[in-house]
């Protein structure tokens, strides 16, 4: 009878199967300062928004003490805290051609927002955002406190990431539906024209079941990174979804990746960074968390699309190695610096254009004010 041969492979135990060869590490040859750089930008914005909540409070009080404190002047940014007045603006300006003269900032500072998501994927939310920024401390104070945050099942993530695509959706048929004439008169209804007074309202006033939800949020924002971000905050849902037009993406050079997942554990939104040429996702902020703790040099970086070599460019180089994908990436990556700078561009460029246009300020005056903000609990849409 004759007798067969078990393969070698087949013979050898599956720990001394031959292991997938590593890759030689070339290390970066300089120190990546990108989170200190988004550290700053985040906390000079929260400071920004903090000096604009308290010059509104006291232009507020003036008209609740009937002109007996100080009058200060209304700072038009603090619209930037009306997404829905400034999407409505935005829709009444494509349709007329015309600025509205109630809260222009608002729609000023969404066109900002927007414009940065198209250059620089989702950097608002990362580097600009107030509630992002807080959302990120909390979470990495509840890492600090109890060594890791939780990570929902992808049965339970998924659906809940939907949350805030079905918010925007429904504020966006709001806007859509209206006409022109019914947005006009709207923002120049009682309610339109306080709806900021309001919004302070609700946090100055706020209830026991407000204050609930409130601690709910915190809470779980400790737990699970960027709770509000992730699951429900319709503004984030719009700016990713604008976010899928930027050039600038989040990119992994292959030949130079030595495969540590170094960047999957890094990244806030749990995307596996490190199983992707290019991050394409949605849920990316742009935050470079992930380039910033990689240690290869030229294996991820927020950058354009890669130069194509030509066959002679590939030849005079190594086929894989550093020279070949430094080739790749030269004058490519978007450095943190140069985020800045663009990012700054649009701000004060939109701004400086609106103020210089007269459409920042909106144009009403005094008398009206002190007859509704004193009385702007009273006031429903």
């Amino acid at each position: 009878m004759p007798t067969t041969t078990a393969s070698p492979v087949a013979a050898t135990p599956p720990d001394k199967l031959p292991s997938k060869p590593k890759k030689p590490l070339v290390r970066r040859l300089l120190q990546d300062r990108s989170q200190q750089v988004r550290h700053a930008v985040q906390l000079a914005f929260l400071a920004l928004n903090a000096w604009l909540a308290i010059e509104f409070l006291l232009w507020v009080r003036y008209f609740e003490s009937n002109g007996q404190t100080r009058y200060f002047e209304r700072p038009a940014g603090v619209e930037g805290w009306l997404p829905i007045a400034g999407l409505m603006n935005l829709k009444y300006f494509l349709v007329t051609h015309h600025v509205a003269a109630v809260h222009p900032a608002a729609m000023v500072l969404v066109a900002v927002f927007l414009l940065s998501s198209l250059l620089l994927k989702k950097t608002f939310c990362s580097w600009l955002c107030p509630v992002g920024t807080v959302s990120e401390y909390l979470w990495k104070l509840g890492h600090k406190l109890f060594g890791r945050n939780l990570t929902l099942p992808r049965w339970l993530d998924i659906p809940l990431r939907s949350l805030k695509y079905l918010l925007l959706g429904f504020f966006l048929y709001i806007v859509i539906s209206m006409s022109a004439d019914g947005l006009n008169d709207f923002l120049l209804a009682p309610f339109g024209i306080i709806a900021d007074v309001k919004m302070l309202n609700f946090f100055r006033h706020i209830g026991t079941i407000g204050i609930a939800v409130l601690a709910t949020f915190v809470v779980l924002s400790v737990f699970i990174k960027n709770f509000w971000c992730r699951f429900l905050c319709p503004y984030g849902a719009l700016m990713g979804i604008v976010s899928t037009f930027s050039p600038v993406k989040i990119r992994r050079d292959a030949d130079a990746c030595i495969d540590c997942g170094k960047c999957n554990k890094a990244c806030p939104s749990n995307l596996p960074v490190d199983q992707l040429v290019q991050v394409r996702s949605l849920e990316c902020t742009g935050c470079m968390t992930c380039v910033a703790v990689c240690p290869a040099e030229n294996a991820l970086q927020f950058a354009l699309p890669p130069h194509r070599l030509s066959a002679g460019e590939v030849s005079g180089l190594e086929v894989s190695g550093p020279a070949l994908s430094a080739a790749r990436w030269s004058h490519r990556t978007v450095q943190p610096r140069m985020v800045v700078v663009v990012l700054a561009i649009v701000f004060f460029g939109l701004i400086g254009l609106a103020r210089a246009t007269g459409h920042w300020q909106t144009h009403i005056s005094r008398d009206i004010y002190m007859q509704l903000v004193p009385h702007a609990d009273d006031y429903n849409h």
